[in-house]
């Protein structure tokens, strides 16, 4: 599947359940680290519905929202009408379209990992301003060797459509410090959410991998999510950990 069709069909869902972003806590980590201040120009790159993109806003920074895929940007371009200083952009990581030197800081949240990494950073390059920032955001569920991790993991491998392909992607954050030539930060916050049985159904459903609901594998996807669900909820609520994994850096020349 191409990665930029990945979410169509998917980003009411998506902007509707996935995790917002603790926005303080990223900010107050940037502002340390970084020295970020709201007059610094920023660069969003797969943006989705905005989510990062609000956190720079809130901070008064003006943002350009960089997104591909037409059902997300224009979820997007729906926080214009709260969020002047908000630019939404069609394009990639790998081909912004953004004057040279333009942004302060590229930041991408949830993103990173569907990027073409050495044509991104070429990008990402250009773009900057001498001295600037990039700035790596991904928040969602924790995963660890507790059996309802496990056992969540599995549905995932068992129904998802091509979780392999997907996971593998991931690995693009084990090496970081590939990416991240100084002024390396990282931190990792922990947390967690409390689901009923429509918040989990929309949330897993609003990944890429799942089927929907006219695949013929859906079916089969369901009952055995409502089955994980009943398992592991208590008084009708699913407890599920999470992490935010924030790290910002600079990437120097190539």
């Amino acid at each position: 599947m191409d990665r930029i069709d990945r979410f169509t069909g998917r980003a009411a869902l998506y902007n509707r359940y996935r995790l917002r972003y603790p926005g303080e806590m990223i900010l107050d980590r940037l502002k340390t680290w970084c020295g970020l201040q709201p007059e610094w120009p920023v660069a969003d790159m797969g943006a989705g519905t905005g989510m990062l993109s609000e956190v720079f806003l809130s901070n008064g920074n003006p943002v350009q929202a960089i997104e591909p895929n037409n059902e997300m940007r224009g979820a997007c371009m729906q926080l214009r009408a709260d969020w002047p200083r908000l630019q939404v952009r069609k394009g990639t990581a790998e081909d912004t379209g953004l004057a040279a030197n333009s942004v302060a800081v590229v930041a991408a949240g949830r993103a990173f990992h569907w990027f073409d990494v050495p044509r991104a950073l070429l990008e990402f390059r250009r773009i900057l301003q001498p001295g600037g920032w990039l700035v790596l955001v991904s928040y969602g569920r924790a995963k660890d060797d507790s059996p309802q991790s496990i056992a969540f993991e599995d549905l995932l491998i068992t129904h998802g459509t091509d979780y392999a392909y997907v996971r593998a992607g991931y690995r693009v954050h084990e090496n970081l410090h590939q990416v991240f030539t100084a002024d390396h930060r990282s931190d990792k916050i922990p947390g967690q959410q409390m689901l009923d049985w429509k918040s989990f159904l929309g949330q897993t459903q609003s990944l890429s991998i799942i089927p929907k609901p006219d695949h013929p594998g859906y079916p089969a996807f369901e009952q055995q999510l409502r089955s994980f669900f009943h398992t592991y909820a208590v008084a009708g609520l699913l407890t599920v950990p999470t992490s935010c994994w924030i790290d910002a850096g600079r990437i120097g020349p190539a």
